[in-house]
């Protein structure tokens, strides 16, 4: 049974005031839209409230700590997690749901791009490489790592806290393993970000920050 008022859409922010109106607009109906804005210099937070979510602060720099700060205050069974920069379509997170309510301890989303230069290569290939290393090392069945998710609340809070910047997601699959979690992947489309630039691919410095906090949790 499809219970909408059991999922929280925790959508972590740093400057995404001209993506959230349309990511707002698309979270599935009865599903309540949680906005942790971390420390953005825009108008996300104002933004986000005048579309009717929830926003809190979290101070931590880093979107783990902000996911993190999400998954604590949020109330409901089933926490989905999206990023606000309109890249991916939170309609889509029904898919997603629907597989944790079928049984799936984690349902994770594998971007697909709507054309190759939505994803700059050399963020496609450390994806690629960081996948294939989860496969093989931890057997975990995925090619993506995670940036659209679904989980129980309590199974996410009984993990303890994860990785405070960008190896949150990676760490979270990690956790999941050793947890012996089920754990589906489903295709998710992929698309250009509505606003701003992003702070992972969005610059070889992003990358290269993102790609250190990765290999400290491969490590």
């Amino acid at each position: 049974m499809d219970r909408p008022d059991d999922v929280t859409v925790v959508i972590p922010c740093l400057d995404e005031a001209d993506a959230l109106p349309d990511v707002l607009a698309a979270v599935p109906p009865g599903y309540r839209a949680l906005v942790v804005d971390n420390g953005s210099t825009d108008a996300t937070a104002a933004v986000a409230r005048a579309a009717g979510a929830q926003v809190i602060a979290e101070p931590e720099p880093g979107y783990g700590a902000a996911v993190q700060a999400g998954i604590t205050a949020a109330q409901t069974e089933l926490i989905a997690v999206l990023d606000g920069d309109g890249s991916m379509d939170p309609r889509q997170l029904s898919m997603l749901v629907a597989q944790v309510r079928a049984g799936a301890d984690l349902a994770v989303g594998r971007r697909r791009p709507v054309h190759a230069s939505v994803w700059p290569w050399h963020a496609r290939l450390a994806n690629r490489v960081l996948a294939a290393r989860l496969r093989h090392r931890f057997g975990v069945p995925v090619h993506d790592i995670a940036a659209m998710r679904v989980a129980r609340r309590s199974a996410l809070l009984a993990l303890g806290p994860l990785h405070p910047r960008f190896g949150y997601p990676l760490e979270l699959l990690v956790a999941a393993a050793a947890a012996g979690w089920r754990v589906v992947e489903r295709d998710v489309t992929y698309r250009p970000r509505s606003g701003g630039t992003s702070k992972v691919s969005g610059s070889w410095r992003g990358s290269l920050r993102a790609a250190r906090d990765f290999w400290a949790v491969l490590k």
